[in-house]
């Protein structure tokens, strides 16, 4: 029979909560969890997302993006402003608040990363990642891989 630790999705369990937990504890003190940051980080990326967009990119339930949105309005993160293709919609925006909190959670986000990851070399990061990339997000591995900073995103 095979040991726990050659089941591969144990190990990437495993290290999905460790990274959640490393990540979370370094939030705390904002108030903010890691689904918090992931949407921040998403909505850095564009010029605005409906919420449907945001419940299908980060693969969230769009209950919890309801949620989610609101409490980083309520930290005045984002702001939900009227859609330009359609009124009655609203898109979620990052605000210079939210880019700045961003701007100052690189460091730590990177020590996460560095905490996370320190028995592997450079290239051995960047090799995990780009194999990440594959499996988590398939083809965006090929596109993503060139533009992304290898193994300094977190979780």
């Amino acid at each position: 029979m095979r040991s726990l630790h050659s089941d591969t999705g144990y190990l990437l369990y495993r290290l999905g909560l460790r990274s959640g937990q490393l990540f979370n504890a370094t939030l705390q003190e904002s108030g903010l969890r890691l689904r918090h940051y992931a949407v921040l980080r998403y909505l850095a990326t564009v010029e605005g997302a409906l919420q449907r967009e945001l419940s299908t990119r980060l693969g969230y339930d769009p209950s919890a993006i309801v949620g989610l949105v609101d409490d980083l309005e309520r930290l005045q993160l984002v702001e939900r402003r009227p859609a330009p293709a359609d009124r009655r919609s609203r898109v979620v925006v990052l605000t210079e608040a939210g880019s700045a909190f961003l701007r100052d959670m690189d460091a730590a986000s990177l020590r996460v990363s560095d905490d996370l990851l320190a028995p592997l070399g450079p290239a051995e990061r960047e090799l995990l990642h780009g194999l990440l990339l594959r499996v988590a997000e398939p083809g965006a591995g090929d596109a993503g891989a060139s533009s992304a900073s290898p193994a300094r995103e977190p979780g």
